[in-house]
């Protein structure tokens, strides 16, 4: 999941949504909020690792930049073919990882993303106080 959020908002002169925090974001929404998407997420991980072994031999994570980019561009044009694919639409997929990718990088830290404002900084926002127990340790 590292590997796919990076690649919706990828690392620049500023933090992308890895360093952002986001997988944590999606993690801890789906084992509460967005608990009715959590078989969604397992069964499209592995769909999309299978898309990628179809069309690269080789795991996600393990891919290139550029292949990684092919791989999404064949999910979110929901034409792959992959057995994982028959039940879940892959369009459909990518658009929830993007919209949840968007959510854990721009929303506020107390949700689990969103580590040390790295969306705020980015666009220039100061840091609102966080009220809530979902604050990240100074390490």
């Amino acid at each position: 999941m590292g590997a796919i959020v990076e690649q919706i908002i990828p690392t620049d002169q500023d933090p992308g949504a890895r360093d952002a925090g986001v997988v944590n974001y999606i993690d801890k929404q789906l084992a509460g909020f967005f608990r009715k998407h959590a078989e969604t997420y397992r069964q499209c991980l592995i769909g999309v690792q299978q898309t990628s072994q179809a069309l690269f031999k080789n795991g996600f994570e393990a891919l290139d930049w550029d292949d990684q980019t092919a791989v999404l561009k064949a999910l979110e044009s929901g034409q792959v073919r992959e057995p994982a694919w028959k039940n879940q639409s892959s369009r459909g997929f990518f658009d929830m990882i993007r919209q949840h990718t968007m959510q854990g990088f721009y929303g506020s830290p107390r949700h689990g993303g969103n580590k040390g404002f790295a969306s705020f900084k980015m666009i220039g926002l100061d840091a609102p106080p966080i009220i809530g127990q979902n604050r990240y340790r100074k390490d």
